[in-house]
C-alpha cells in the first residue's frame, strides 16, 4: 500500500489501464500503442494527460505451466522484463503510478519485477494498492483516488444482458466501496473487464414553508464520500481470447469475449466530468 500525493493541472485526462501481459502471445500490441498515441495527444479538448497502470505488465508464465504460450521471441522473463520497460518509455513522465500484479509475482524469488521496471523508468512503485491525493498548482486537494489490480473476476450469469451489465457495475462497486471512503475515484484491475459505474443521486424532498426537492451531493474532497455518490471503473487489459492456429488460457477455461481497451477520466477545474470507454479492436 502506498499513499501518494501529485500536483497536476486543474484540467487535464487521468488513463486508467492495465493488464496488458507481456510477453503473451495474444498481447494487443496495436492496442497498447493506441493508448502510448492517445497519451500524447489532445483528448476532449485537453492535451494534460496522465496515467495510473494497474499491474500485470508481464505475463510471467514459465514454460512449466500448462497455461504458458508466449511469443517466442520474449519466453524468457528477463526478456518480457526488458520489453515491459521499452513499451513505457513514451509515457514513463506522465505515468502516476505502476501497481503490482499476481503475474510478475510467479518470479517472486529472482525480486520485485514490477519494483524493478518502475525503477528503471523513474515511476513511482504503487505496491498491490494506492491511494492518490491530487492536488493543485497550490497544493489544494481536487479529488482523491483508490487504485489496485485487485483479485476477484467480475461476471454474471444472468439471462439478460441489461441484468449482466447491472450485476458486473455492482460486483465492481461492491469489491470497492469499503476500501476508503474519501476516494471518489475508484479503480481496480486483474478481471480483465472494461467497466464504467457511475455516481448516482438520490432524490429527497424536505420542508420549509413549502415542500422542495434536491438531490444527494458531496465534494470530492469531503473525508467522507457516500458510496453512491463515487466512480467505480474496472480497467480493461489488452489480451485478446482468440487467436488463428492456437488457444490461449482465457479461451481454454471457457471465457466469453469481453471488451478491450481502457478508460480515461475527464478532470476539468479539478472536478471529474466523466469517464469514458476506449474500446480496442481485437481483430488481428
Amino acid at each position: 500500500m502506498e499513499l501518494i500525493r501529485k500536483v497536476l493541472p486543474r484540467d487535464h485526462n487521468l488513463f486508467l489501464f492495465g493488464d496488458d501481459h507481456e510477453g503473451n502471445t495474444l498481447r494487443h500490441d496495436e492496442g497498447w500503442e493506441q493508448l502510448v498515441d492517445m497519451m500524447h495527444s489532445e483528448y476532449a479538448g485537453c492535451s494534460n494527460n496522465f496515467g495510473v497502470d494497474h499491474g500485470d505488465i508481464v505475463e510471467a508464465i514459465p514454460a512449466s505451466d500448462p497455461r504458458w504460450y508466449a511469443k517466442e521471441e520474449k519466453s524468457f522473463y528477463i526478456d518480457q522484463i526488458q520489453q515491459a520497460v521499452k513499451n513505457r518509455q513514451k509515457i514513463k513522465d506522465l505515468l502516476i503510478a505502476i501497481l503490482d500484479g499476481n503475474h510478475p509475482m510467479k518470479y517472486w524469488r529472482f525480486g520485485n519485477a514490477t519494483q524493478n521496471i518502475c525503477d528503471q523508468l523513474g515511476v513511482r512503485f504503487g505496491t498491490w494498492s494506492c491511494h492518490i491525493t491530487y492536488l493543485n498548482k497550490n497544493n489544494a486537494p481536487m479529488y482523491k483516488q483508490f487504485a489496485t489490480h485487485g483479485a476477484r473476476i467480475f461476471r454474471s450469469s444472468a439471462d439478460d444482458p441489461i441484468r449482466q451489465d447491472s450485476n458486473k457495475k455492482l460486483s465492481v462497486k461492491r469489491a470497492l466501496k469499503n476500501k476508503f471512503a474519501d476516494t471518489v475515484l475508484n479503480s481496480v484491475g486483474h478481471s480483465h473487464g472494461l467497466i464504467i459505474c457511475e455516481p448516482q443521486q438520490g432524490l429527497y424532498l424536505n420542508a420549509s414553508d413549502k415542500i422542495s426537492q434536491h438531490y444527494t451531493k458531496s465534494k470530492p474532497t469531503d473525508d467522507y464520500i457516500p458510496d453512491n455518490l463515487r466512480w467505480y471503473v474496472n480497467t480493461g487489459s489488452f489480451l485478446k481470447l482468440f487467436a488463428l492456429g492456437f488457444s490461449g488460457y482465457a479461451e481454454r477455461a471457457g471465457y466469453d469475449p469481453i471488451e478491450l481497451g481502457f478508460a480515461i477520466a475527464r478532470i476539468r477545474d479539478g472536478l471529474i466530468q466523466g469517464i469514458d470507454k476506449i474500446v480496442i479492436s481485437s481483430k488481428h
